[in-house]
């Protein structure tokens, strides 16, 4: 998400960096190139126009004209101007009693599952959350829910087979959580195609009746200049609260989620960015505002890290690096730890530089299904043969190989790059001299190229 757009940004940004002073015509020119960058990212040209009226005001100033080092102040002036679109600071949920939170949207944006993670999220805040399913229309919806429901381990409320009236289905949910103690009600609502009087009179009727603390509309960032549309109707309709960003993750420009903070007003309150179920962010508008910089997010990085990942296990495979101890089962349980993580490409994305470093990987480098393979090779070992790597010869490569459903070839390389990579770590002075390359810009690249294991060439770490 927003690659084309920071792309497009940091060559502008480079250009004004090295321009040692500023006029006129340079601030015209840049910012001619970020509306356009704006324009092809589907920000809507109102809100276009606006962002670079107010960074131009503030680039023309004197002490802008004056600084040693104007087109710092400048990307600076974008940065501060695209987290006050974006929405400023993050916005949490109202959930004091009773916490009632209604979920519109049109079909396809992941209203069913962005429900199912939020009551997940809830939970895990220590609340007592229930699903209610109020989608009478789709098919397959109400089972839908239930099954992700179950996933998320948090009930369900579900209405009788062939029941039409939305408003019954609510009443009788809002008694059923009286009853078994739940203090966040969480609504999945029915959706269409487009937005059509049936769908908004329902809807409502719907929040006349339960006048929910909170009405999020939960919008597809791919959605581009129509998202702005749908965000301003259902505001109208039923006076949103807040919105939930969803597919964060793919290859839309992401425009939409500019746009619609700045037209209706309402906050962008969290941010979908893959399938799982905990793969639902709070949304801060800095640390987005930084991503599309290309500055990263380490905050929200060392977040998703310390959710996934055991502390002791972690601590545990250091020391037993720092050793010289590790071994395939030590090798295995950091893959795991890894997968936990999500795609790779998602979480390095929230690195400093990553968009510069990524161009340079070999191609299919943060392809997961490499992680899987590498992890079916190891799996097809014995429980001595990953402790004691070094008796895995060709008869037991050719076994190993068979299980896996891999090549020897590939089995082979594996064994041979792990091997590569003990020898390093019982070296103190070749493995600090490795994490003091991973400091600088050059490092990271050379470790990301090891990630691209066992399709790249030369890399050190096999996976």
């Amino acid at each position: 998400m927003f690659s084309a757009l920071s792309d497009n940004l940091d060559k502008t940004f480079r250009n004004l960096r090295g321009v040692g002073k500023i006029s006129d015509k340079n601030i015209t020119d840049a910012l001619r190139d970020i509306r356009i960058a704006l324009l092809e990212a589907d920000v809507e040209f109102g809100v276009a126009k606006e962002l670079i009226a107010r960074v131009k005001e503030a680039a023309m100033g004197e002490d802008v004209l004056k600084s040693i080092k104007p087109g710092e102040m400048i990307v600076k002036f974008f940065h501060d101007e695209l987290t006050r679109v974006l929405g400023g600071d993050n916005v949490p949920l109202d959930l004091n009693p009773p916490a009632r939170i209604l979920m519109v949207g049109l079909n396809g944006a992941g209203k069913t599952t962005t429900s199912a993670k939020l009551a997940r999220r809830l939970k895990k805040e220590g609340r007592r959350p229930l699903l209610v399913a109020c989608d009478l229309y789709r098919p397959a919806a109400i089972e839908q829910l239930q099954t992700l429901a179950k996933q998320a381990d948090v009930p369900c409320f579900a209405p009788e087979r062939g029941e039409t009236d939305v408003i019954k289905v609510a009443r009788e949910a809002i008694a059923f959580g009286e009853s078994s103690g739940a203090t966040v009600l969480i609504f999945d609502t029915a959706g269409r195609q487009e937005i059509d009087e049936r769908l908004i009179e329902e809807l409502k009727k719907l929040n006349a009746f339960l006048k929910p603390k909170e009405t999020l509309l939960v919008a597809d960032a791919a959605t581009g200049q129509q998202a702005v549309s749908v965000a301003t109707h259902f505001d109208d309709a039923v006076g949103i609260t807040g919105i939930v960003l969803t597919k964060l993750d793919g290859d839309a420009r992401g425009g939409a989620a500019l746009s619609m903070r700045e037209v209706t007003g309402k906050p962008i309150k969290y941010a979908g960015e893959g399938e799982k179920l905990d793969q639902l962010m709070e949304f801060h508008p800095s640390r987005m505002a930084d991503r599309i910089l290309g500055m990263g997010d380490i905050v929200s990085m060392v977040e998703n890290v310390a959710e996934a990942v055991n502390e002791e296990d972690a601590m545990r495979s250091m020391k037993r690096m720092q050793e010289g101890k590790f071994d395939f089962n030590d090798f295995l349980d950091q893959m795991r730890m890894i997968q936990k993580l999500g795609p790779l490409e998602g979480l390095l994305g929230l690195m400093p530089g990553f968009s510069k470093i990524k161009k340079q990987l070999p191609a299919g480098a943060l392809d997961n299904s490499k992680l899987k393979r590498t992890e079916a090779i190891v799996l097809s070992m014995t429980p001595y043969e990953r402790s004691r790597p070094e008796i895995i010869k060709a008869s037991r490569r050719q076994r190993i190989a068979a299980g896996s459903g891999t090549s020897i070839m590939q089995v082979n390389q594996l064994i041979k790059q792990f091997g590569e990579m003990r020898k390093m770590m019982r070296s103190p002075g070749k493995m600090k001299n490795m994490m003091k390359q991973m400091g600088g810009a050059g490092g990271m690249g050379d470790m990301m190229k090891g990630l691209g294991g066992m399709g790249g060439k030369g890399g050190k770490f096999p996976f």
